[in-house]
C-alpha cells in the first residue's frame, strides 16, 4: 500500500514561499500553538486529505510551465515536518523528477536523536532550501507564545548552519510580543552566527484569522492585538539587518 500523507489544501501559484513561483503544498498537523497562529484548522492531523507522493507531485507538475528556473513546490503547514515519512517520500520522488524543493517549518518536531534524525538527514539531502521560523528568541517567552520549548529549533538553526544548507529565516512582529528591540537584537546577534542565512524577512502580525476561530469554536487568544505600525515594521527590519541578507532577487 502505497505511503499516504494528510494535506489541509493545495495552492497552484505561490510568490511568496520561497525562490521564484512555486507550487505550494500545506501539511497537516502542528505541535505548536502559536498564540497568533492563523491556520487553526491546520493542527490536526486527520482533518486533511490523504494524498499521495505521486498525486501530488502529478498535480504540481501540471503547473510547472509557471515555476521559472527558481520556482518548484514548498511544503507548508501546519508543520511539514510533524509527517517526516512522508515527506522524506514526496522530497525523494520530487528529485526523481527533477523538481527544486523547498520546507517551510518553525521546526517543532526536531530533535538530533535517534531514526528521526536519521531520516531527517537524508531528507536534507533532497531538500534545496528551507524557509525557518524563529518564533521567539527567548526560551520562556517561545514556551508562552508556542507552548512548546525552543531549544530543539535552535539546534536545528545549528545543525543547518553546520550541513551549509541554505534557508530563508522569517519572524512575526507582534505587538507586546516579539515587537521588542532587546528581543529583535538578541534575535539578530543569534542570526550573526549562521553562515547559511540568504534572506530574513519581518512578517508583521494581523488579525485576519479571526474568523477561523469563531467557526472552529476557539477562543482567539490576540482578539485585541492590533497590528504594527509601518515604523516598527521598518525599526525591526533595521535591526534584523534585513538587507544585508537579500541574495534573491526575485
Amino acid at each position: 500500500m502505497a505511503l499516504t500523507g494528510y494535506i489541509h489544501q493545495l495552492e497552484s501559484f505561490g510568490c511568496a514561499d520561497g525562490p521564484g513561483s512555486r507550487f505550494i503544498i500545506f501539511f497537516s498537523g502542528c505541535p505548536f500553538r502559536c498564540l497568533y497562529c492563523h491556520n487553526p484548522d491546520t493542527w490536526e492531523m486527520t482533518r486533511g486529505k490523504p494524498y499521495t507522493a505521486d498525486e501530488l507531485l502529478d498535480e504540481a507538475e501540471s503547473c510547472r510551465d509557471y515555476w521559472g528556473k527558481k520556482g518548484g513546490i514548498t511544503v507548508s503547514g501546519g508543520e511539514p515536518l510533524a509527517q517526516l515519512d512522508f515527506l522524506l517520500e514526496l522530497f525523494t520522488k520530487a528529485k526523481e523528477r527533477g523538481i527544486n524543493t523547498c520546507i517551510d517549518t518553525a521546526g517543532g518536531p526536531f530533535k538530533r536523536e535517534g531514526e528521526w534524525f536519521e531520516k531527517f538527514k537524508k531528507l536534507m539531502e533532497v531538500t534545496d532550501i528551507l524557509l525557518v521560523d524563529i518564533k521567539h528568541i527567548d526560551e520562556e517567552e517561545h514556551k508562552k507564545l508556542t507552548g512548546l520549548t525552543g531549544k530543539n529549533v535552535r539546534d536545528m538553526f545549528a545543525y543547518l548552519d553546520e550541513i551549509k544548507k541554505p534557508i530563508w529565516i522569517r519572524h512575526v512582529l507582534v505587538p507586546g510580543i516579539t515587537d521588542n528591540d532587546e528581543y529583535l537584537t538578541q534575535t539578530r546577534d543569534f542570526i550573526r552566527t549562521l553562515h547559511n542565512v540568504e534572506r530574513v524577512e519581518i512578517l508583521p502580525y494581523h488579525g485576519l484569522a479571526i474568523t477561523k476561530y469563531k467557526d472552529l469554536g476557539i477562543s482567539y487568544p490576540l482578539e485585541k492585538t492590533e497590528s504594527p505600525t509601518q515604523e516598527r515594521v521598518e525599526k525591526a527590519r533595521a535591526i534584523l539587518e534585513c538587507e544585508k541578507y537579500v541574495k534573491w532577487k526575485d
